[in-house]
Formats: structure tokens, C-alpha cells, sequence
């Protein structure tokens, strides 16, 4: 058992720590206090006490995501979380939502990305029990009333989320693009969460039952609860409704490492959604809190904030080049890509536009960023990090994300430590090394009017 304190720079309500007048004071802090645990099946616990209101954040990491499929069985991570709604035994069958919403539960949802899968919702707290109720039976008994009809129909719901959300908007085939010049055939980031529509139709019940048994067991999940509970009436409550679940082994996570680019890989494409075109660079960058990861997330911010940035500042407010700018370092558990994104102007230079992004990323890779650019984006990160953790939800999400990327809950702490510690030539460095090494470079224009859509089946 782990009892520890996920520290936090600035008053939220709780005890300060440190005051302005002590000039031999560490950063000011606040400490929101946790408890991690585990039960004898394996299942982790962490658990976070905030008496200040009459609700509770209940969130449920499985540690499996896209990232973890094997090649033709894209999109199953994201598909199963839509089965995980269907119903289970003793729940019935499409009632979860129902359930939670006649008891005033809300926000209730469930995501996937490449590195996990995620399931919520806040309830009143004289409900806890009930929305334990539901997690733990469709995490013990989803099998029980699973079928081909549900999977058939969970099969096209995923599949026309993609079609709307993916295939049939701007730029979607961009997104695609870069995943598939980035990483080869057979790396499990190669075709986005949501997965390959042949993948999708192909997937059968046994299919689903084995990805369930795999990677939904205790052992490989992370139960945390945030908000106005007894300490040890809730862990009696969760060992009611998970302790007596089996012990299974946890499954092997492999880590597959982004292999490099041996040139530059440029693609033109045609879109008949967009209006304007985009240039877009991306480079395989670290791992989420990797050495650099935070680097780079400045170096972002330096470039790309919107009205100072750097690029931003001179593609759109003085040469009135581009419509918007984009900079980011989009970090996963076994690599990361930093992109750059100019959605150009109506009848802008391209070539001009591409001059003025290699000049810029030239400059960041030979000269540090000024204290000043340094300061402001680290000011605006702590802030941003410390005002997200206001509501219950986004706290336990940021537990969630620590204990999953760094093994413990608390690294607030030393996340912070390290983004004060960040120097200009600390950045520099850090763009050297990444922005050196060649490239994506995905062109995207807007296909001539009246050419037919592409329709909804590229990979």
C-alpha cells in the first residue's frame, strides 16, 4: 500500500504549503493527499478523499489500446469499448446509460487512444455503490450476453464514427497519411485508433472474446475514485464488488520503438473536404515523459502559440500567409511525433510558406529560444495544469496518467520540477536532436470542384 501526496504549485482549495514572504521557500504547493493499493486479484486502487461536495468520480483504466494490436486487428481496442456498453449479465442488455442517468449520474463515457482504454462518470455519493455495481459487472460478466447481433451493430456504429470523423471531413486523409509514412506495416501506430474498416468487418465473436480474456482482467486495470467518501467503507464497497474476481496474469505490454526515416517522405494529396491547403510536418519525437518530451512541448508553444508564437506571429499576423498554425508534440507510451501544420491562405505562396517554416525550425535548432519565450510558455503550462485539475474528473484522469506513464500518481511533484528546470539550451538541444532527423512532409491541396469524394475506405 502507498499512501502519497500529488503536489500541486498553487492554492485549489486545499492546504498551502510554503508562503511568498519566505525567500528561502520552495515553490508553493498543494498537496491533494492519495491512496494506492491492490487487491489480492491484482486490480490497482488509488484513492483520492474531496469532502467539499456530494459527488463522486469513478474511472477505470484498462491498460490496453490501440498500441497493443497485432496486424489485421486495427481498431479492435476502440471497438471493444463500445461493446463494454452493451450490457453485461446482471446489468441487462443497453441499460448502463439509463441506469447511471435515473440516479443523476454524469458525464459518463468511455475513450480509447493508442495506450489505453478508459471508462467514467461521477455519481452522487450515496451511489457509489451502484456505480461500482456497473463496472465491476461488465468487467466480471460482459461475456455472458455477448453476441453477433451487439457485435454486428457496435461493428457499423464504429465504422460510421470513423466515416464522420475520419474519412468524410478535412483533412482526414492527411491524418492517415503521416501514421503511414511514419511507421511501416505491422506497427501498431500505423492505422490510428480508430482502426481499418476491413479490420472492423472482419473482427468475429471469438475474436472479441479472446481480446476480452487477454486484457480486461484485474490484474491489467486501474480503479480510481476521487470525491466525497468514507476511506474505509469505499475500499470495503470495491473489495465487495472486485475482490472476489480471480487472479490472471497481466499481460505483456511489448514495446515497439518507432523505427527512423532513412530521407524525407513527401506526399501530395487531393482532398475533396478541404478548402484550403496544408502543409504538414512530422518527426518521430520521445515517449510521453520521455527525456525531451517536455522540451519540445515548450519548443511547441514557442513556435506555434497562437498571437506570439513564432511562426504564428509571422505566417499569419505579418505576412498574412496562413489561416492557422499548429505546433505540437503529440507523445505516446512507446514514441511520440511533433507536428507542424500551416493551413495556408487562399492564393498563398506555398514555396514561401515552406521557406518561412524551414528558416524558423532552422533557427530552433541552432539558437535557443529567448528566456522571456522561455518563461511565458512555462508560466501559461503550470498554470494551465493547475487550473485543470479543478474538478474532480480531470484530477483522477491526471492521477491516471502518472501512475500509467510513470508508475506513481504523486509525479505531479517531479513533472513540475522538471518543466521549471527547462532552459533555453536545454530546448535547442532537445530540437536539435529530433528536428535534425528527416521528416513526413504531407502536402494536402483541395481538389478541383466538382471531382467526387473519395468516399470512405482508404486505410
Amino acid at each position: 500500500m502507498i499512501r502519497g501526496k500529488l503536489f500541486i504549485p498553487l492554492l485549489i482549495g486545499l492546504a498551502l504549503v510554503g508562503t511568498p514572504d519566505d525567500a528561502d521557500a520552495a515553490e508553493p504547493s498543494v498537496n491533494i493527499e492519495f491512496e494506492r493499493y491492490r487487491l489480492d486479484n491484482g486490480l490497482e486502487v488509488i484513492l483520492h478523499q474531496d469532502r467539499s461536495s456530494p459527488q463522486i468520480a469513478i474511472n477505470l483504466w484498462y491498460h490496453v489500446g490501440s498500441g497493443n494490436e497485432v496486424p489485421g486487428r486495427s481498431g479492435f481496442a476502440h471497438l471493444f469499448e463500445h461493446m463494454m456498453f452493451q450490457g453485461a449479465k446482471h446489468i441487462g442488455e443497453d441499460v448502463h446509460f439509463d441506469i447511471l442517468r435515473e440516479i443523476g449520474g454524469t458525464g459518463v463515457n468511455g475513450t480509447t487512444n493508442s495506450d489505453r482504454t478508459n471508462y467514467f462518470e461521477v455519481v452522487p455519493s450515496h451511489h457509489l455503490e451502484t456505480g461500482l455495481w456497473l463496472e465491476s459487472d461488465r468487467m466480471g460478466y460482459l461475456l455472458d450476453l455477448l453476441n453477433a447481433k451487439s457485435l454486428e451493430n457496435q461493428q457499423e456504429v464504429v465504422r460510421n464514427e470513423r466515416r464522420q470523423r475520419y474519412d468524410n471531413v478535412p483533412y482526414g486523409a492527411d491524418r492517415f497519411a503521416v501514421a503511414a509514412a511514419l511507421y511501416p506495416e505491422g506497427h501498431p501506430y500505423r492505422y490510428l485508433t480508430i482502426g481499418r474498416h476491413e479490420d472492423l468487418e472482419a473482427a468475429k465473436l471469438e475474436d472479441v472474446r479472446d481480446f476480452f480474456t487477454t486484457w480486461y482482467v484485474p490484474s491489467n486495470a486501474t480503479l480510481c475514485l476521487a470525491g466525497d467518501f468514507d476511506m474505509n467503507a469505499a475500499k470495503q464497497t470495491i473489495d465487495k464488488w472486485f475482490g472476489t474476481f480471480p487472479k490472471l496474469p497481466r499481460p505483456e505490454t511489448k514495446e515497439v520503438a518507432a523505427p527512423p526515416l532513412a530521407a524525407n517522405h513527401r506526399e501530395t494529396l487531393e482532398d475533396t473536404f478541404a478548402r484550403l491547403p496544408r502543409i504538414h510536418y512530422a518527426w518521430h519525437s520521445p515517449k510521453t515523459l520521455g527525456e525531451g518530451d517536455l522540451e519540445l512541448d515548450v519548443l511547441a508553444d514557442a513556435l506555434g502559440a497562437n498571437g506570439w508564437g513564432r511562426l504564428y506571429k509571422v505566417l499569419v499576423v505579418e505576412r498574412e500567409l496562413a489561416q492557422r498554425v499548429m505546433v505540437y508534440q503529440g507523445s505516446a507510451q512507446f514514441s511520440g511525433v511533433f507536428h507542424v501544420i500551416v493551413d495556408a491562405k487562399p492564393g498563398a505562396d506555398l514555396a514561401e510558406v515552406e521557406k518561412i517554416l524551414g528558416d524558423e525550425l532552422t533557427r530552433a535548432v541552432r539558437e535557443p529560444i529567448t528566456e522571456a519565450e522561455l518563461k511565458r510558455v512555462v508560466n501559461r503550462s503550470e498554470a494551465n495544469f493547475v487550473w485543470g485539475l479543478e474538478e474532480l474528473m480531470s484530477r483522477v484522469e491526471r492521477l491516471q496518467y502518472f501512475n500509467h506513464f510513470a508508475g506513481d500518481p504523486g509525479y505531479t511533484d517531479t513533472y513540475l520540477a522538471r518543466l521549471r528546470a527547462i532552459t533555453p539550451a536545454a530546448v535547442q538541444a532537445t530540437a536539435a536532436k529530433w528536428l535534425s532527423q528527416p521528416r513526413a512532409e504531407i502536402i494536402t491541396m483541395p481538389a478541383p470542384k466538382g471531382k467526387a469524394p473519395r468516399g470512405g475506405e482508404q486505410g
